[in-house]
């Protein structure tokens, strides 16, 4: 009997997977959008600036969640788990020992990692897939904020402060509210996250990983290790997800069991990619860069309406409402994704 191996039976067809060219526009585009952002704090209001970074922090969190569940196809609703061991790690070593949050956010990512393929090792080891690797994800997130309420080095329920420096310091990732670093430096590790999920889709890896999603048991018979490659990109999602943990930390100088393995967490990680377009490279840019601004909008308008609205101002929970709304309005119109939707009618 002839064997078929995975790279001859697995070539790339012409618009299965992208080609090196493609590969290669896409760095380009995100060197381009790069330089453009880059001026961005020089025109933003001060008052917009906790917006934007947090708008960064989100699609950080969003590719992270795009990489395990749209390339490769293994839904997650508890990468709140992740982010939160990325956010504790730095808290931990900072207060206790010290450590530069740089050192602490590879650290941090590399636990992530770990406790990422623990999980998926276990869920896949037991055939758990679809809903059910959804649930159990979600699972680890609700047990690891059980334990960081009730673990006394971690400071339980009061969470841990990060001390406030007299100065300004690139060691401690620690400068003036109003600095722009707190701008450009979570702009680079989006972009640097970007360049890893370019760099992995248009990899032998990531293109085993996205026949893998699209028929596992097809690829294993063709002689793919379905194991491997699905823990390679699962391993991926939770680090760049855990950078995003690390820098929240140091951006809010707090960190507690609500903040990192909250139930909103998860949420805040899938939204973005879901209204930007699961499984494309830039959705959870565009989703986040309309997911950020929209609460802050919606919640300024209802808190000082227009005269035609004045009849809700002071309604309590209508912003989240509204917010809500328009999501679901988005996810109708557009079930795709803006971008997903986007580039199908371009196509066609």
């Amino acid at each position: 009997m002839t064997t078929i191996e995975p790279t001859t039976a697995l070539r790339p067809a012409p618009g299965r997977f992208r080609a090196a060219g493609g590969a290669g526009r896409q760095y380009a585009i995100l060197g381009i959008g790069l330089i453009v952002l880059f001026f961005v704090p020089f025109v933003l209001p001060d008052a917009a600036q906790p917006v934007a970074v947090r708008t960064l922090i989100y699609a950080i969190m969003a590719v992270g969640w795009n990489l395990m569940s749209g390339y490769g196809g293994m839904f997650s609703f508890g990468h709140a788990a992740f982010f939160g061991v990325g956010a504790y790690t730095n808290a931990y070593l900072l207060t206790t020992y010290g450590v530069s949050p740089w050192i602490s956010m590879i650290l941090g990512a590399i636990l992530s990692a770990g406790v990422g393929l623990l999980i998926a090792y276990l869920c896949l080891r037991y055939k758990l897939a679809g809903s059910y690797f959804a649930l159990a994800t979600f699972a680890f997130a609700q047990m690891f904020f059980l334990l960081t309420q009730n673990l006394e080095f971690l400071n339980k329920t009061d969470g841990i402060n990060i001390p406030l420096l007299p100065d300004e310091s690139w060691a401690m990732l620690q400068f003036e509210q109003d600095n722009k670093l707190y701008f450009w430096i979570p702009l680079v590790l989006l972009a640097l996250a970007v360049a890893v999920t370019i760099a992995f889709v248009h990899s032998r890896a990531g293109q085993y990983a996205q026949a893998i999603r699209d028929d596992a048991v097809a690829a294993e018979s063709l002689g793919i290790k379905v194991m491997k490659y699905r823990l390679i990109t699962v391993a991926l999602s939770c680090a760049i997800t855990s950078v995003a943990g690390t820098f929240y930390t140091q951006y809010y100088l707090f960190v507690g069991p609500e903040q990192a393995f909250g139930m909103h967490v998860s949420v805040d990680a899938i939204i973005p990619a879901v209204i930007g377009g699961v499984g494309t490279i830039w959705g959870p840019l565009i989703g986040a860069a309309v997911v950020g601004p929209l609460s802050e909008l919606v919640a300024g308008m209802l808190r000082n309406p227009p005269p035609f609205l004045e009849f809700l101002q002071g309604t309590s929970g209508l912003d989240v409402a509204v917010y809500a709304v328009l999501l679901i309005v988005i996810v109708i119109f557009l079930p795709k994704g803006v971008y997903g939707t986007i580039r199908e009618r371009m196509r066609k």
